[in-house]
Order: C-alpha cells, then sequence, then structure tokens
C-alpha cells in the first residue's frame, strides 16, 4: 500500500474516531449521538482538517437510504388526509411570507449592523424564508425510529409532513435547473409501477441473510441512479422504490435489515453539516437571530394540526417533532448560491442555523410525552371539539388481558394467552397495516398509541382487567407506556419482555412485575415446547 493510501486511511480513522467519541459523550449526558456528530463536523472545520470524498459519499448514500426506508413505511393514503397535504401546503406558504416580513423587518433595525440581511433583496428574503420553513426528514425519522414511534399517529403525521415538503424540495431543484425531465421518465415510471410482481417474486426468495441487504441496497441505488439518469431527483427513485415494495409481507424485515447501513451512512450527513465553511462572527449573529423563528414554526404546526381536528396530545408531538430546520433547506440554499439568487454567505449561515436547531430540538425532545402529559389541561384547551374518527374514545369491551405491541412476539402472546382465556385477550397496536394483518388472521386487536398521556383514558380500562403485556421492541417505549399506565390509575401486575440485562434492571425499577429476556430464555420454551409436543421415553 502506498504512502498516500496510508495517509488518507489514518484521515478518515481520525475523523471516525472523533465522532464516535463526541457521539459517546453527547449519549453520556442524555443527547443523541447525532448532536455529537454535528459538533465534530464543527470541530473539523475550525481545524481545516478535510475528510475527502468519503464523508460526501455517505452523506448521499445516507439519504438515499433514509428516503428508501420512509417508502418502506409509506402508505400513499397518508399523504391525502388533510392533517398532511393541507397542514404542510398551509404551513410551508405562511412561514416563506412572515419569515421573509421578518427579515424585511431585521434588516431595518439592524442599520449598519447586519451586511447580510442588509443586502438582500425581496427575492432573496422569500427563497431564505423558502429554505427554513422545511423541517429535518433525517433528524425526526431517526428520533422516531429511537423512540419507537413511527408507526404513533403523531409519528406518521410528521412523517407525512416531511414528504410533502420533501416532495415539495425535488419539484423546486428541478425547477432550479431550468430543464424539464427526459421523455424516458415516464416510461420508468411506468415500467417500475409494472414491474412491483417481479420485485415482490424477488424479495420473497432472496432469504434473510445477505442477500436481503444486497438486494435492498439494489433497490434504493438503482432507484436513485435510474431517475438520475432520466432528468428527475435521484432521492425521489429511491423513496417511490421503497413505496413499491411496502406492500410486502417482507418490507419491515428489510427496513430493519439495512437500518444499521443507513444509520452509519447518515453519520456522514450530520458531519457534512458542521464541514461547510469556518463562519465569521456576523454569520453566527445572524444565525442566533434566526434560531428563535423556530417557535413560530412549531406554534402554527400546533394552531394548524388542532384545527385540522386532531386531538391536543397528537398536535403537540407532531409540532415538537417537527420543530427544527431542515437539510433540505440546505440544499434550496446552495442550489440559489449556484444560480446568484443569494449570496454564498448564507449557506454557512444556514449550516449554522440547522445545526443550533438540531441541538434545540433535541433538548426539546429529552421530556419525552411529558411536554403534553405534566400540562394537559393547559393543552387540551386548544382542543376542537370534533375529532377525528381514530381519536375518538376505544371500547375494549370485557377483555380482562391486554397486549400492547402486535408483532412476532405480541402475535405468540396472543394466541398463547387466548388459548387458555379464550374471548378475554385484546391486542394494542399502533400500526394500522400491522393491525389489518392482525384482523385477517382472526385476532381482536385495536388501533391506539398506548404511550399516550390520555390513551388509557380513551380506552376507559374496566377494573376487572387483570394483566398488560408490553411486547415492544424498544425499552423507551415500554418505559413510557408503563409511566402512562402508572398514571392512569392502573395497580394491576404487568409482564413486559427484554433483550438485555441492563433492559430488564431499568423495567423493574420502572415497576413492571415480570420481565422475560426473549433471548435467554428462548431456549427454555424451546426446549417445553419440544418436551411436549415430542415426548423422550424414560
Amino acid at each position: 500500500m502506498s504512502l498516500d493510501w496510508i495517509a488518507i486511511a489514518l484521515g478518515d480513522v481520525a475523523w471516525i474516531t472523533i465522532a464516535f467519541l463526541m457521539g459517546f459523550g453527547a449519549r453520556l449526558i442524555g443527547l443523541p449521538p447525532l448532536i455529537g456528530f454535528l459538533a465534530t463536523g464543527f470541530l473539523l472545520s475550525t481545524q481545516g482538517i478535510v475528510t475527502g470524498e468519503v464523508l460526501q459519499k455517505l452523506s448521499d448514500l445516507g439519504i438515499t437510504l433514509l428516503l428508501f426506508s420512509i417508502g418502506l413505511k409509506l402508505d400513499l393514503r397518508s399523504l391525502a388526509r388533510p392533517q398532511v397535504w393541507g397542514v404542510a401546503s398551509l404551513h410551508m406558504v405562511i412561514v416563506t411570507l412572515v419569515f421573509a416580513a421578518l427579515l424585511a423587518l431585521l434588516a431595518l433595525l439592524a442599520v449598519g449592523g447586519l451586511p447580510l440581511v442588509q443586502g438582500l433583496e425581496p427575492h432573496a428574503m422569500l427563497l431564505i424564508g423558502f429554505a427554513l420553513s422545511f423541517s429535518s426528514t433525517v433528524f425526526v425519522v431517526k428520533l422516531l425510529e429511537d423512540r419507537g414511534e413511527i408507526n404513533s399517529l403523531h409519528g406518521r403525521i410528521s412523517v407525512g409532513v416531511l414528504i410533502v415538503q420533501d416532495i415539495v424540495a425535488v419539484l423546486f431543484l428541478a425547477a432550479s435547473t431550468a430543464k424539464l425531465p427526459s421523455l424516458w421518465a415516464l416510461v420508468v415510471i411506468v415500467t417500475l409501477f409494472a414491474a412491483r410482481r417481479l420485485l415482490y417474486a424477488v424479495l420473497q426468495q432472496v432469504g434473510h441473510g445477505e442477500l436481503l441487504v444486497l438486494y435492498g441496497i439494489i433497490l434504493a441505488l438503482g432507484g436513485a441512479e435510474l431517475f438520475e439518469m432520466v432528468g428527475l431527483k435521484g432521492d425521489l427513485g429511491a423513496l417511490i422504490i421503497g413505496t413499491l415494495v411496502a406492500g410486502h409481507a417482507r418490507s419491515d424485515e428489510l427496513n430493519k435489515t439495512m437500518m444499521g447501513f443507513k444509520d452509519l451512512f447518515l453519520l456522514g450527513f450530520f458531519l457534512s453539516i458542521g464541514v461547510g465553511g469556518i463562519p465569521t462572527a456576523t454569520m453566527v449573529v445572524v444565525a442566533i437571530l434566526l434560531l428563535p423563528l423556530v417557535l413560530i414554526k412549531s406554534g402554527l404546526f400546533f394552531l394548524l394540526f388542532s384545527r385540522f381536528r386532531l386531538r391536543a396530545r397528537t398536535s403537540v408531538l407532531a409540532s415538537r417533532n417537527l420543530s427544527q430546520y431542515s437539510e433540505f433547506g440546505l440544499i434550496v440554499v446552495a442550489v440559489s448560491t449556484g444560480n446568484g439568487w443569494l449570496p454564498y454567505d448564507w449557506l454557512v449561515v444556514l449550516s449554522l442555523v440547522v445545526a443550533f436547531s438540531f441541538i434545540t430540538a433535541a433538548l426539546l425532545n429529552r421530556p419525552g410525552d411529558r411536554i403534553y402529559s405534566n400540562r394537559r389541561t393547559f393543552w387540551r384547551r386548544f382542543q376542537s371539539t370534533a375529532l377525528l374518527a381514530d381519536e375518538q374514545s376505544i371500547d375494549i369491551g370485557e377483555a380482562q388481558i391486554v397486549i400492547v405491541g402486535m408483532g412476532g412476539v405480541g402475535s405468540g402472546a396472543y394466541d398463547q394467552m387466548e388459548s387458555r382465556f379464550p374471548g378475554r385477550v385484546i391486542g394494542v397496536e399502533i400500526a394500522p397495516a400491522v393491525i389489518k394483518r392482525q384482523q385477517e388472521a382472526g385476532r381482536r386487536v385495536l388501533l391506539g398509541d398506548p404511550a399516550d398521556a390520555d390513551f388509557w383514558d380513551r380506552v376507559h380500562v374496566p377494573e376487572h382487567v387483570e394483566m398488560v403485556m408490553l411486547t415492544l421492541p424498544k425499552l423507551a417505549t415500554s418505559l413510557a407506556v408503563l409511566r402512562q399506565l402508572r398514571q392512569s390509575a392502573y395497580m394491576g401486575p404487568v409482564a413486559a419482555i427484554a433483550r438485555y440485562p441492563d433492559e430488564i434492571r431499568k423495567l423493574e425499577a420502572g415497576g413492571v412485575s415480570l420481565v422475560f429476556n426473549i433471548y435467554t430464555e428462548a431456549g427454555t420454551g424451546f426446549a417445553q415446547h419440544v418436551s411436549e409436543s415430542m415426548p423422550v421415553s424414560q
């Protein structure tokens, strides 16, 4: 190996190590690791360290795989909800106009103090307002996945709004080039939809190992490359391919298998935000002045969501999810500076304000559901009297055993308990697609978010409910459900699953009566099942 390659390798190892240490430090103080990655980017920038093409490639791959994973979970019908497209459209128009007006006011007030603002033309102010109207797909989806809330109602509403914003961004990018897509674009799109059954057939046959991972990468990157070849945004191709595959029963397994790769590649994205250039004092001041405007974004989201008949809690959490600026805003500004519509300095300013907003959003998300549950009376004052059907009260009838989370473990637990206590078991699940499959299998499963502070009030759990079983994949979600159960005055036993010893300790400290480690105790259950079904002679 030549000395040049050794230098490149050592350089990449150095910044990856710094990113790990900074991310680990952020985790130790209760912040998401991505905050540490952002800090690493700024540190590399101030030290003049150049990370080469690897960083940009990681960033591009991460965003492509992220949009592919969103497509794998996307129900196109959710975008048709007025709470999604209506709120997203109104919010974007209002924020663009209000932020442009505030920039104009700032230019008038800062006489001789902020040349960056004073030199802006009206169209430039509108472009900046438009860029700041976006919320971060990368940040929000990563946060919802980490909290196990991607399938909750507020999670689905948030992701739907983000996808509408992303589509608008793609349209802007296409318009900014003043180029129409190739005539082959329609052919490619029609061909992909026609090949849907073929995509399904291959997914069914690739197994559960490395071929599944490779197939997912080929779908994501291949879809992006196809769209780039015909003059469309590549990330849109990854999103559409993911949406086409989403209807297959193994789409969830594919998403989980690729999650680690997606997270690794997204490291490059968060680092690249900080490595945008060394800011001046004026740029920092302008970024700090723009940061509080995110509260206007959040407040407007809450107002619109509540007026579109969502419950107060759903409106609060969805608004909080979207309370940051976006990487797509950076792309909008980068295109604008490249076309001469904005001074280049604004790209550095937007990089700063996006990074600052991520840190602020991470702090806002630390209280979890308590941002609503501790002030329920206050938030409910803004709630509409006419709520959506899926926000109404829930009747669980005479059920005595409630199983929360109807994945593989939950389904098995449901069948076992139903065989012993017929008619006395009910399941609760937040993902509509999962509920549909469960109901088709003959199981009694209701739609609901059990980590919701109001959920157990809406259920009106009768006193004869004797047991709650938590079969959820995320520890944070289980702890949130447990907290809401206790606050609802339910004092019965709670059983839960865990994967690691430290999770067992946390669940027991939270009040769980019985914890089942699905890894260490799976062998015991397997042996018991075999001994009952295939008795060995004595």
